[in-house]
């Protein structure tokens, strides 16, 4: 970039570190200053006449001496973070067309705004069921050309992100807080962030330099994750949750919405079927997704013959096609010594037979072969 974008850049960071303004205030002072360089030296009579609230005006100037522009500028360029503005060629295109979307994004990575993106969202603490779901999905949509977008949160956020990760393929992170790395929320999750982008993904947040993951930070950041996705699928959640949130900015922005149908006694099944019950399109397979971008599957998942290759292997295979069970009803059923089943159940676990949901709960592992 030139000197005079470079500076229009340094001054644009400097007004968002006001947390006030946000992404209305900041198209208000774009459209009555010649530029942000310009309205950062102006007095405060110069802004009589923009719409802005006095009260934010005077709070603004009472603090405009705590920021060093240039200085808070350095810290991105120590950090490899550009910023994009709703005006470069880079911004997603989707994203243009929701209300109220980001006047500013801080990017870590690659941003192709033409690229087809979907949205997978769950709760914090996911299930052993929606963890395996979210793998497969996330798997054959990623397969299939689709880059996935999350919020790096706990749960089914990181599943979506991992699983995209261990396909080298991209996935989008859009952050409640600041993407550098002393700020970045989940604190757990920097090692994820850097391998994001090393695949060639993006990290990404409205949010400057410094700024930690606030309560109503993430209601804000869910906005991005659906304004920017064709669509959005809800793995699991509670009915009062941020996956929720985000399914109904989903509707309100003319997005598709997805949900994985769940037990109807669990908790964090009651959003997703509730979704449902109100025309979110039920998803046991990722066709189901890509049918509704006429998105042809690479592979499909089929429900084949899982064969054990020991009579105790086809024992507790035999069981495990009616129910999900824990290890201690599989010995009850089977009547099988419990170091049997153990061995039996671990050998079929690296196989790629059975998967173990969490606190030793196994289901029959889908195949998925090549067409």
């Amino acid at each position: 970039m030139d000197k005079e974008e470079k500076e229009e850049l340094i001054y644009l960071n400097a007004f968002n570190l006001f947390e006030k303004f946000g992404c209305q205030r900041l198209e208000i002072i774009a459209k009555n200053f010649f530029s942000f360089r310009e309205a950062w030296f102006a007095d405060i009579s110069a802004f009589k006449n923009t719409g802005l609230e006095n009260e934010i005006l005077l709070e603004f100037f009472n603090k405009k001496s705590l920021f060093d522009p240039e200085k808070e500028f350095e810290k991105l360029e120590k950090e490899k973070i550009e910023i994009l503005t709703i005006k470069d060629a880079n911004y997603p295109k989707l994203l243009k067309e929701i209300s109220l979307p980001p006047f500013l994004l801080y990017v870590k990575g690659e941003i192709n705004p033409e690229e087809s993106c979907f949205a997978i969202v769950g709760p914090r603490r996911c299930s052993g069921y929606g963890k395996m779901v979210a793998e497969e999905l996330t798997a054959d949509l990623t397969d299939a050309g689709l880059t996935i977008v999350s919020g790096m949160a706990r749960g089914i956020d990181t599943v979506a992100h991992k699983t995209a990760i261990l396909r080298n393929k991209r996935t989008i992170a859009v952050l409640g807080s600041g993407i550098d790395e002393k700020s970045l929320y989940p604190q757990e999750n920097v090692k994820l962030a850097r391998e994001i982008v090393k695949t060639g993904g993006a990290v990404i947040s409205e949010f400057p330099v410094g700024s930690v993951g606030l309560p109503h930070h993430f209601p804000q950041r869910n906005r991005i994750v659906s304004g920017m996705s064709l669509g959005v699928l809800v793995v699991e959640a509670k009915m009062k949750s941020g996956a929720m949130l985000t399914a109904s900015w989903a509707s309100d922005q003319g997005r598709e919405v997805f949900a994985v149908p769940g037990h109807i006694n669990i908790p964090t099944s009651e959003g997703t079927n509730y979704l449902i019950k109100q025309g979110a399109k039920l998803v046991t397979e990722a066709r189901d997704i890509l049918e509704e971008f006429d998105i042809k599957p690479l592979t499909e998942i089929k429900n084949q013959e899982v064969r054990g290759e020991t009579p105790e292997e086809e024992k507790i295979l035999k069981i495990l096609k009616e129910e999900t069970l824990h290890i201690d009803k599989i010995i009850e059923k089977t009547k099988l010594n419990a170091g049997v089943v153990s061995s039996a159940l671990l050998v079929m676990e690296v196989r790629g037979k059975v998967k173990n949901l969490g606190g030793n709960t196994y289901i029959i592992a889908k195949q998925i072969s090549n067409f």
